[in-house]
């Protein structure tokens, strides 16, 4: 694996554990030891993935990160925090600070080579996409044949991989774009725009690629932190799919799925007329079994 990662730790040890691991694998490894020669660093370089110790001398990890996703350049990276800290509220801040994913230290060598090789499949997955959405949308002349030209196989392969995460609900978003396509069609709809909200409808999701999958995949009722993570969803799922300007109505499929029109939904909490277009998603993404809400109740989803 031809990766190039960026490991940011004051502890010198730490540097080497991760250095020999990850090398051994074949990655390129560049190692730091503040967040201040990493934002030198990624002045004139840009690595695969970044794993940033939290709590360092100096700059910390939540000052580094802030940094990292203020600058247009690097703000796509992916950011793995490192951590000793085994309680839910620095887990909950590490991924509200933008990280995709923890690690907690000292380093298992498997788990941490999973984890790298998981989180860099699926940006490659990501980067491919918007890659591929870009190119056929720059062939478009007209509104009509736009969605003829996505490569719809593509879209159903980084949903089938959203999915794949989440054993209990796994098919989730081609059900709900098939429901939302035939809503739409029984509501008068057009074929494009029916074509249009099915998109949406397989990509809803793509925020769960951000949630780690102990938390997706727990077989018992969530705790109230672990559901904080949890709705951190949809602003994962904006954040990855603005990068594709051409279809700005994926973002809102995505951020705003989980709002409600009594604005009791998540993450802005739309109220009234600003929920008057959106589509009501069946209660399938919190069924029995694994990753349910604080005392199993379901989570009501609408999409515009």
């Amino acid at each position: 694996m031809d990766s190039w990662i960026l490991v940011v730790d004051d502890d010198v040890s730490n540097l080497t554990m991760a250095n020999n691991i990850l090398s051994a694998e074949g990655m390129r490894i560049s190692c730091v030891k503040s967040g201040e020669a990493a934002i030198r660093f990624l002045q004139s370089n840009k690595p695969e993935l970044i794993l940033l110790d939290v709590y360092m001398t100096g700059m910390d990890g939540f000052q580094t990160i802030a940094l990292i996703k203020e600058n247009e350049a690097t703000a796509n990276i992916p950011v793995i925090f490192l951590t000793s800290d085994d309680d839910s509220d620095t887990e909950t801040r590490c991924l509200k600070a933008g990280a995709i994913d923890f690690i907690k230290k000292p380093f298992l060598p498997d788990v941490l080579l999973l984890r790298i090789s998981h989180i860099i499949e699926l940006t490659r997955l990501q980067a491919d996409l918007a890659h591929e959405v870009e190119e056929k949308t720059h062939e478009v002349t007209v509104q009509s044949n736009r969605l003829e030209k996505l490569s719809i196989q593509i879209v159903m392969a980084l949903s089938g991989a959203i999915d794949a995460k989440d054993t209990y609900t796994n098919g989730h978003s081609a059900r709900v774009a098939d429901y939302s396509r035939r809503i739409a069609s029984l509501a008068g709809f057009s074929k494009d725009e029916q074509d249009e909200i099915y998109m949406i409808g397989l990509l809803h999701d793509v925020g769960k690629i951000g949630i780690p999958d102990a938390i997706i995949n727990k077989p018992s009722g969530l705790t109230e932190e672990e559901y904080e993570i949890m709705k951190t969803h949809p602003v994962l799922g904006d954040n990855i799919l603005s990068r594709i300007q051409e279809f700005p109505k994926l973002v809102t499929g995505a951020r705003y799925h989980h709002e409600r029109y009594d604005g009791k939904g998540y993450p802005d909490g739309l109220a009234g007329e600003a929920q008057e277009r959106a589509k009501r998603d069946r209660p399938d993404d919190r069924k029995a079994g694994g990753g349910k809400p604080p005392h199993g109740g379901f989570s009501y989803q609408c999409f515009a």
